[in-house]
């Protein structure tokens, strides 16, 4: 999916809400432990209650990958039926890759090409050679960690260099902004760090921004909207587990469905404040 069509969906739905289908088993409900499939039933539920409200799904492969070969499969799957379903859903790999040469490349071929996806997370450490790869691929999408909210973040992110009078985080994305383009390039920036979203707007003004935390995490909606939104949006706000595990019963669907909603509906106030957007 390109700029244009991401940005389509976000005026039609007016939403810019990503649901994370971090899609633990030991959370999901116990009814749905009795089917053949359970987190795909989980994820099929979810995305039935969920898909009027977001305009992007974030897939964290950990929660997969975990499960082995039957969890790989249900990624295969979850992935299948949403291309099939809702072909205009924007589909985010929560993978947090990071390497070089014909390993990136694969890395690259695994998620755009065979499960096909839209845009993958990558912890840019190894630099610009750990990127390129990824940015070879046609209206797909690299994801790079900017600015996260955990407590390590501290350790490295934040170290300050005199010479240049940037924090790490700043000279990251300052960096990774020119190894492609507001076109095929976004940032990972935390909810619970809004008082830095000005000082990351000044350095790449167009391109998207990825927040996670919003929810469980204790980031701010209102916050996150008023220091990170640009005139087209350019924000993907994510909450996972304040929508999708909100409630353990047989209605855990319905009250998905309902905070999803809620959401959608502060995000609607917000845009309307740009202008031209409906849903």
């Amino acid at each position: 999916m390109d700029a244009e069509g991401l940005y389509r969906n976000i005026r039609s739905k007016g939403s810019y809400l990503c649901v994370g289908l971090d899609s633990d088993m030991d959370k999901i409900p116990g009814h749905l432990k009795k089917t053949d499939d359970p987190v795909f039933e989980f994820n099929r539920a979810i995305i039935g209650a969920t898909h009027p409200y977001c305009v992007a799904y974030k897939i964290n492969t950990a929660f997969y990958e975990a499960l082995g070969s039957k969890g790989w499969q249900t990624l295969e799957k979850t992935t299948a039926y949403l291309r099939e379903n809702h072909p205009n859903m924007f589909l985010i790999a929560d993978a947090k890759r990071g390497d070089i040469g014909n390993t990136a490349r694969k890395y690259a071929q695994t998620f755009f090409s065979t499960l096909g996806f839209d845009a993958v997370t990558i912890a840019p450490y190894m630099g610009r050679d750990s990127i390129e790869p990824f940015l070879e691929y046609p209206d797909k999408w690299v994801i790079i960690l900017g600015l996260t909210s955990n407590k390590g973040a501290a350790d490295f992110q934040y170290f300050h260099s005199g010479q240049d009078n940037l924090y790490l985080y700043e000279k990251v994305i300052t960096e990774a902004s020119g190894w492609g383009s507001a076109d095929n390039t976004m940032f990972v920036v935390g909810a619970t760090r809004p008082e830095e979203l000005k000082r990351i707007r000044k350095i790449v003004p167009h391109h998207f921004l990825l927040v996670p935390g919003v929810g469980a995490q204790g980031g701010s909606l209102e916050k996150v909207s008023r220091q990170g939104i640009n005139q087209q949006c350019g924000l993907l706000i994510n909450a996972s587990r304040s929508i999708i595990f909100a409630d353990s019963s047989e209605h855990f669907a319905e009250t998905a469905a309902a905070k999803a909603q809620q959401m959608q509906q502060e995000m609607q106030k917000v845009l309307n404040g740009l202008g031209g957007t409906t849903v």
